[in-house]
């Protein structure tokens, strides 16, 4: 029998099931990405010639289109209007209950804050907005505009960056303090959404 006659015929074979199962393969993946075949020929030492498949995974998944200069001029509006909220109310007294125009206790001064931003949350006190909003992930933790929670979630702040935070305090009134001086005392971190007005406003 000739081998060297029947040999190539069947490295032609095998190379054209290969393409074909890649094919197949490609065809019932998910469309996310394509298989291609790059064929490459080697002689070996005694003269036979052999095909060799390599394949190549190319992406055809479209770009997620993100505006980012939405993103980024709705984050700077957002945080321009917090901080010229918290400025209006620096200094305010401390009362119980109360959330303004003038005096404010902790969760009166974060709701009205963040009301003058167009955010819609029930005013309730500093344990309803631990239940209400998503946790801060590591990275939020110290943006500012993240609500910080202390005391078993009786107390509530609004944090400045990873130094100190604002809130209204029972002896000083709306002031902005150091993490330093409540380092045993933090409950934790939570996010209130961005207003959709902003996020409107921005595209």
């Amino acid at each position: 029998m000739n081998y060297k006659r029947i040999f190539p015929c069947v490295i032609a074979a095998y190379f054209i099931f290969s393409v074909f199962t890649a094919i197949g393969t490609a065809q019932s993946n998910t469309g996310i990405h394509q298989l291609t075949n790059i064929t490459t020929t080697t002689i070996e030492p005694n003269g036979v010639t052999r095909l060799e498949t390599d394949p190549i995974i190319i992406s055809r998944a479209k770009p997620m289109l993100v505006s980012l200069g939405a993103t980024s001029n709705s984050v700077l509006r957002f945080d321009s209007l917090l901080h010229s909220a918290i400025d209006t109310r620096l200094g305010a007294r401390y009362v119980w209950g109360a959330s303004g125009p003038h005096v404010f206790d902790c969760s009166g001064f974060v709701w009205s804050a963040f009301k003058e931003l167009g955010a819609d949350f029930f005013r309730g006190n500093a344990r309803s907005y631990w239940a209400r909003f998503a946790p801060a992930t590591e990275d939020e933790k110290f943006k500012f505009g993240t609500l910080v929670f202390f005391n078993n979630q009786k107390h509530v702040g609004i944090v400045a960056d990873e130094h100190g935070f604002y809130h209204a305090s029972r002896r000083k009134g709306v002031i902005y303090s150091r993490f330093d001086k409540y380092p045993s005392r933090i409950d934790g971190y939570r996010r209130v959404p961005m207003p959709t007005q902003l996020l409107a406003t921005a595209e």
